[in-house]
């Protein structure tokens, strides 16, 4: 009985998260779900077809999207500080290293967003609101869950790749390093598994995130014994020339790569995991068994990464009047 007390425990530490018509922040006032009804009245429609629009013609644009929004959040707050671009005095977040492999869909659907809203309703809406709540249409029309975000987040003023060391994950993290960078930030061990295999389930990484796993693995194996033999022969044979080419990539989810459900977990359990990184939350004890309840119960994976979701748009906002609410999501007003 120690693994379902131990979910339990887990599962209920969720709950404190409010869904009321106001969401308290450690930053003054508070977020409202409708922060722009009177201010923005076609906030949500325009936020709709625009976002819609764009996963239709660019299917990517849903991972893409959902990974700039959590490389935002985890990295000084929701404040769409990772939105902005180096000057000739500063190096932003979104030139870092580990940002470099960002999807340019991501930052294209946030700047038609911010267009269209400029010209009903301008100087209103946040760039930091526009990125979370197209994550959260991106998400729905991926079949995945309805995230409840409040609204009300105002934009960052600084953005410097200095302050991305430690605030995220890298492929190449052990589970324990994870599981401590997560905690740090709030989030519990099934939080933390949710949230990774909800970022997986969509989108694709390049060969050489992975690679690794496929030459020269170590010195009795060419190949990571932990990969399914069939699954890792189809990724040598893609990724035989990712060093000339290094823009080859692969699905992170190879069975339904455009679909957010829970395959990604049952992908682990078969050695379809593509990252070292994700297959390691197979092995280690403190994760194995929510990886096991999510490839078996596709609703608790949904609820545990809504939640989660929820948790990180609320990290470290800003309100009222601290920060701007900038004209161009890309700079600062006074530039």
């Amino acid at each position: 009985m120690a693994f379902p007390l131990l979910l339990f425990l887990a599962l209920s530490s969720l709950s404190t998260i409010t869904h009321s018509k106001q969401i308290n922040n450690n930053a003054g006032p508070k977020l409202t779900f409708d922060f722009y009804a009177k201010t923005c009245p076609n906030f949500e429609k325009i936020m709709e077809q625009t976002v819609t629009d764009k996963q239709i013609n660019n299917p990517t644009t849903a991972a893409a999207t959902l990974r700039v929004f959590f490389h935002d959040c985890m990295v000084d707050g929701c404040d769409g500080s990772v939105l902005m671009s180096s000057t000739p005095s500063n190096q932003a977040e979104r030139d870092f290293d580990i940002n470099q492999s960002l999807a340019g869909d991501a930052f294209d659907l946030v700047t038609r967003a911010k267009n269209a809203l400029e010209l009903s309703c301008p100087g209103v809406v946040s760039c930091a609101d526009i990125l979370v709540i197209a994550t959260r249409n991106l998400v729905k029309i991926v079949s995945g869950p309805l995230l409840k975000i409040p609204l009300g987040r105002r934009d960052g003023l600084i953005s410097m790749a200095s302050h991305v060391e430690g605030n995220l994950a890298r492929v190449s993290n052990s589970t324990n390093q994870s599981i401590k960078l997560f905690r740090k930030k709030g989030f519990t061990v099934a939080e933390m598994v949710a949230l990774i295999g909800g970022g997986h389930t969509i989108g694709f990484s390049h060969c050489k995130e992975f690679s690794n796993r496929l030459f020269n693995f170590s010195k009795t194996s060419d190949i990571d014994p932990s990969l399914n033999p069939k699954f890792a022969d189809r990724l040598r044979n893609l990724c035989a020339n990712y060093k000339t080419n290094p823009s080859m990539a692969a699905f992170n989810d190879p069975i339904t790569p455009g679909v957010f459900d829970n395959a990604y977990f049952k992908n682990l359990q078969n050695g379809l995991g593509l990252l070292s990184s994700d297959q390691a939350l197979i092995v280690d004890s403190r994760t194995k068994p929510f990886v096991e309840l999510f490839a078996t119960n596709q609703t608790a994976f949904f609820e545990v990464f809504a939640r989660a979701m929820e948790k990180t748009s609320l990290l470290d906002v800003i309100t009222g009047q601290q920060g701007e609410v900038r004209v161009r999501c890309d700079r600062v007003n006074s530039s």
